[in-house]
């Protein structure tokens, strides 16, 4: 399986999951998450995608600083409702990492390990997603917002041309090269944009 190799360059999310311990799926419940098994699960690769999984990643380091973040335990929370916008998107690639869902979760055994009713939506935050730990209570609100990283210029028209059905297969292919280039920046080089992503202790 090809994919753009810049995906392996993203740090991994290393997180402990009681319940994968309890059920014997991975050894102490430690599970290492990349980039690229978001990928899988979303289909695809985009802004979106990796906004979601860098505005996790930094909110774990924020909440747990000396200590492996709890998978299950983390509660996150969106301005949007499930439905508005990208929050769909965004949500389940934060289920996917945390574990948290809304109501369709997994309901836990004999109280434990519950997964369900972890997520919320519509929530009055002024943040693209707060994220917070159950045992202790401490939140953080990450803000995520791409419009400074600049795309390719050639990539709106070649677009269009997908659009419209009379893209070449070079022109696909450049089309996909450009907007996983821009995808690359925002994954890689983040730090060169302030206003990418910003975190807060609530």
């Amino acid at each position: 399986m090809a994919y753009p190799t810049f995906y392996d360059d993203v740090p991994q999310i290393t997180l402990k999951d009681p319940l994968a311990d309890f059920l014997g799926s991975f050894e102490d419940g430690i599970i290492k998450i990349k980039y690229i098994n978001i990928v899988k699960h979303a289909g695809h690769s985009c802004p979106t995608v990796a906004g979601a999984y860098l505005i996790t990643l930094e909110a774990l380091k924020v909440l747990y600083p000396d200590s492996v973040p709890i998978r299950g335990g983390i509660k996150v929370s969106f301005k949007e409702s499930m439905e508005e916008g990208v929050a769909g998107v965004i949500s389940n690639v934060i289920s996917n990492i945390t574990g948290a869902t809304d109501k369709n979760g997994f309901k836990g055994l004999n109280g434990k390990f519950a997964r369900h009713s972890l997520m919320d939506f519509s929530m009055p935050i002024n943040a693209s997603a707060r994220f917070t730990r159950i045992d202790t209570g401490k939140s953080v609100d990450v803000t995520y917002d791409p419009s400074g990283v600049p795309a390719n210029p050639n990539m709106q028209p070649l677009m269009q041309k997908m659009m419209q059905g009379s893209a070449s297969s070079e022109d696909k292919k450049l089309f996909g090269m450009f907007w996983q280039e821009r995808v690359k920046e925002i994954l890689t080089n983040g730090n060169k944009y302030p206003s990418l992503i910003n975190i807060s202790e609530v």
